[in-house]
């Protein structure tokens, strides 16, 4: 028996090594092209950009290893059995459970180094890899400036002729558009030439500009002379415009990697910072609600000088109906009664705007709460999902009895999207509050384990699966036929 679980074992690693390494490759050719932007173009050198895939690849095992397993073992298994080598096992009182039983502990050995490696190893090269970009930034600050086009950074757009310099830091044409949020006056620069400053120890980009001009638009007041669009002029030997790096930044740098800091946590740290998150948000929902429940004692203080109060033998009778308008005729004049009413009015309003200002807090806090449980769990989604991908590609490869790279690349990928969908819809409904974070992280492999159940129990008890496809394939076929007038060949 050990020489067949060493055969077993040594044709599975085989296969999951050969398509390990090709879908890894296919998946760094992936984030390179995601990231063109920032390595083309930039003078980087050999080294920085090895380290910005080494510091990238962590991320990528997650989806290749479960992958790689899932069509490893289909192939694998599809070949034994096309080549009657399961046939063989069999007539020698070898059940396939037991043919299995040394790619088990293998798999369960890989599922406990994907947990480790999704623990330990991730956290640490995505916080290398987010300041590597931001390092790239420091020390070339010109790479995010790209020649001949505008480049978004912050509130400006900058677009430069040309670039030269060791590090690119000199600029000559430089044309700057100044966004201002909420205002449409537009603000342009042009200087002939410019220089970029800047430091690793600093956060912030110096620009200086040199023989120049400045134009800004001015807002009319009369509408004629709206039309005469208007603007100020101004000229410069020399000017300094400092931009903040975390601005330029934005330009390059995914902000949700940046916000989010638990890709870059292990699960101790991942405990201590929920702990912390959830104080915060209950403190915070104490206050808002603390905020609201003193806001009717603030409207009564704010109109008691205004109410007087008649004495009980004055107060007429009314209808129950109309007992609010009464009352305030009754407690105070005309004048006072307008400002009662404006204070309340005021304060509904303000307590809209307190109620939705807290709820959108509120919301933020749950999300960042939320993405900290996804990535908690998903440190444990990854080892089962090894355990899972293989208790379906096994059987399902003796069912299929094909090897080889045609239809097991077809069930692997099928199987495989349908894993990945479900697995992001799950995170993204979970985040936005939808459901519980357990069941957004989980969501894909409780859909995929009743597969992974039915086809083992169908392949280890030598039963195919078969379907029958004449429900949807018949009447398919009549529609065609009779569209094109073709007879069938019983008729």
């Amino acid at each position: 028996m050990k020489i067949l679980d060493r055969y077993i074992l040594t044709s599975f690693i085989k296969t999951f090594a050969s398509v390990f390494v090709i879908l890894f490759f296919i998946f760094i050719l992936q984030a390179i092209w995601l990231f063109i932007a920032e390595l083309a173009g930039k003078d980087l050198d050999a080294g920085i950009i090895a380290k910005f895939l080494v510091f990238y690849a962590p991320k990528v095992v997650p989806l290749v290893l479960p992958l790689s397993i899932l069509l490893a073992s289909i192939m694998t298994f599809g070949n034994f059995a096309e080549n009657y080598e399961f046939a063989a096992m069999k007539s020698s009182g070898i059940s396939l459970s037991r043919a299995m039983r040394s790619l088990m502990i293998f798999i369960f050995g890989l599922s406990i180094v994907a947990f480790f490696f999704a623990n330990d190893i991730i956290p640490k090269a995505e916080y290398k890899f987010i300041n590597l970009r931001a390092n790239i930034v420091k020390r070339k600050p010109a790479m995010a400036i790209v020649e001949g086009q505008f480049n978004s950074i912050g509130s400006y757009n900058i677009k430069v002729d040309k670039k030269s310099g060791e590090n690119g830091e000199k600029l000559t044409g430089v044309t700057i558009h100044k966004r201002i949020p909420g205002n449409l006056n537009a603000t342009i620069i042009r200087s002939k030439k410019g220089l970029l400053k800047s430091s690793e120890t600093s956060n912030v980009l110096q620009l200086e500009l040199f023989d120049g001009y400045y134009y800004e638009d001015v807002a009319a007041k009369n509408p004629a002379d709206r039309k005469k669009m208007p603007f100020a002029k101004s000229s410069f030997t020399k000017q300094i415009m400092n931009i903040d790096l975390s601005m330029l930044n934005n330009a390059s740098t995914d902000e949700e990697q940046i916000a989010q800091t638990n890709n870059m946590l292990n699960l101790s740290e991942l405990t201590y910072t929920l702990d912390s998150l959830e104080n915060n948000y209950t403190r915070e929902a104490k206050n808002i609600a603390q905020n609201i429940t003193q806001r009717p004692n603030n409207i009564l203080t704010a109109t008691k000088p205004l109410i007087n109060l008649p004495g009980k033998d004055s107060v007429p009778a009314v209808k129950k109906d109309s007992l609010p308008a009464k009352l305030i005729d009754l407690v105070a004049s005309k004048d006072d009664k307008a400002r009662i009413l404006d204070i309340a009015a005021s304060s509904v309003k303000s307590t809209e705007s307190v109620l939705e200002s807290g709820k959108g807090s509120l919301f933020e806090r749950i999300k960042a709460i939320n993405s900290h449980w996804l990535a908690f769990y998903d440190k444990f989604v990854i080892a089962y999902a090894c355990l899972l991908m293989f208790f379906i590609g096994a059987p399902l490869g003796a069912i299929i009895r094909k090897g080889g790279l045609g239809l097991p690349i077809v069930f692997a990928v099928l199987i495989f999207i349908t894993f990945h969908f479900i697995n992001t819809f799950g995170k993204k409904l979970a985040q936005e509050n939808g459901i519980t974070p357990f069941l957004g992280s989980w969501m894909s492999s409780f859909v995929l384990t009743p597969l992974a159940i039915f086809l083992t129990y169908r392949a280890t008890n030598d039963m195919n699966v078969t379907i029958n496809w004449d429900p949807l394939v018949v009447p398919i076929q009549k529609v065609f036929n009779k569209v094109f007038k073709i007879k069938p060949k019983n008729a």
